[in-house]
């Protein structure tokens, strides 16, 4: 029987770095662009007759700013996908874009080569915010772009906000909220902002930042009760509007959940390519170079080699990857259950004790009983009907709950 696995498509350029972003992207010409296309097709080719056992019920192609890159370069990764990879006939295809790097023809060549499902980066809808952002596009493009997608024929729209911006308050992040479910997009992800090092943001707001976590009075940031003020109003409202939140910080009307996503949270099987893409195959997780010119020169000619990690016990240990590969480690049984505990509480279903039975042959109270009693007397996490799940409180400490489970 064929196994499932999903596809990640990395495509690290952007017009510009946002002032937040920690992401593997970066501003590139052309010749950069099509020197990486074509190794990234070497890539894919590689690995379709390696997983000619498994078949792909999602791909997703995130960056950087996929949308950037010349959509006929698009539809040649795309077409190397479907001639190299068993393609499930209903896959979800999602493609992150941004407003403003794409046209009517580019949206026409997405739809044609089968994405079925765009992720739209808006970020916010104030056009003040999104200078402080250092986003490249305006309010106005993105209802450009929104509604170009929805005559192209793309009817599973998601759109990206961030809350918890600079001088942002529960109202204005609301102005933005109800401007996009104005929209009615299929799907929406609401993200808090994380001042992250190595981004300009960092340099302004860390300090900032550090009052906001200890439940300080801050300068420019939300306050961290501002913070939660705005986490609730967001589910609240969303809920009303229709949305179902089915992860921490994604919501979707009925049927539009994230395939992708949900696949990540439940440990499907993963095989990321490109610069600095991750992958998750029988339990081993490696890592694409972040270079771009050992990623280049690397998938001229791919060859297997023995990839050295230090274990638990500061054991070295082995395990087979190949040259593009940064890293590669094989994760054991304990590293297996707290990912199963910790990426599958995220979801507001939680995790499945019968599932947990068949990955790990024991059942779930034996390695965690204390930690979930412990969890259920402070009303962070209840059990019903096979399933155990963060109770709304829980998911308000979610990441005190969640690390109750590592070991």
């Amino acid at each position: 029987m064929d196994r499932e696995l999903e596809l990640y498509i990395h495509i690290p350029f952007c017009v510009k770095k946002c002032n937040y972003c920690d992401f593997l992207s970066f501003s590139s010409d052309q010749k950069t662009q099509e020197d990486y296309v074509n190794a990234l097709l070497r890539e894919i080719c590689y690995y379709g007759p390696l997983m000619k056992d498994r078949v792909v019920s999602t791909i997703y192609i995130g960056g950087g700013t996929p949308s950037w890159l010349a959509y006929e370069r698009m539809e040649e990764i795309l077409s190397a996908i479907y001639q190299n990879f068993q393609i499930a006939p209903d896959a979800e295809v999602s493609m992150e874009c941004n407003p403003g790097t794409v046209t009517k023809e580019s949206l026409q060549s997405y739809f044609s080569a089968g994405i079925n499902r765009l992720s739209i980066g808006l970020q916010s809808a104030d056009n003040e915010e999104l200078r402080l952002l250092g986003r490249i596009h305006t309010f106005e493009q993105f209802v450009k772009t929104y509604e170009m997608a929805r005559n192209t024929g793309f009817n599973n729209l998601n759109v990206d906000l961030i809350s918890g911006l600079p001088y942002q308050n529960t109202e204005k992040f609301m102005d933005t909220l109800h401007k996009v479910i104005h929209f009615q997009p299929e799907h929406i992800s609401a993200y808090t902002l994380i001042i992250e090092k190595g981004t300009p943001f960092y340099d302004q707001y860390k300090f900032d930042a550090v009052r906001q976590e200890a439940g300080m009075k801050t300068e420019v940031l939300p306050t961290e009760d501002e913070a939660y003020r705005i986490y609730k109003m967001t589910q609240l409202t969303l809920k009303e509007a229709g949305y179902m939140q089915y992860e921490i910080s994604n919501y979707a009307k009925a049927g539009h959940a994230c395939r992708h996503n949900i696949g990540y949270w439940k440990r499907t099987d993963y095989l990321g390519l490109g610069l600095g893409a991750s992958s998750l195959i029988d339990n081993v997780r490696y890592t694409n170079t972040t270079d771009l010119f050992t990623y280049i020169n690397e998938t001229q000619n791919i060859q297997m080699k023995e990839l050295e990690y230090e274990d638990r016990d500061k054991n070295q240990k082995k395990v087979l990857g190949t040259g593009i590969h940064a890293d590669g480690q094989l994760l054991d049984r304990k590293s297996q259950m707290e990912e199963f505990m910790f990426l599958g509480l995220r979801m507001n279903e939680g995790i499945s004790r019968e599932e947990f039975q068949e990955a790990f042959h024991t059942p779930i109270e034996v390695v965690y009983r204390n930690v979930i009693e412990e969890l259920k007397q402070e009303e962070l996490l209840e059990m019903h009907a096979g399933r155990i799940y963060l109770t709304e409180k829980g998911m308000d400490l979610s990441n005190y709950a969640m690390a109750k489970f590592l070991f």
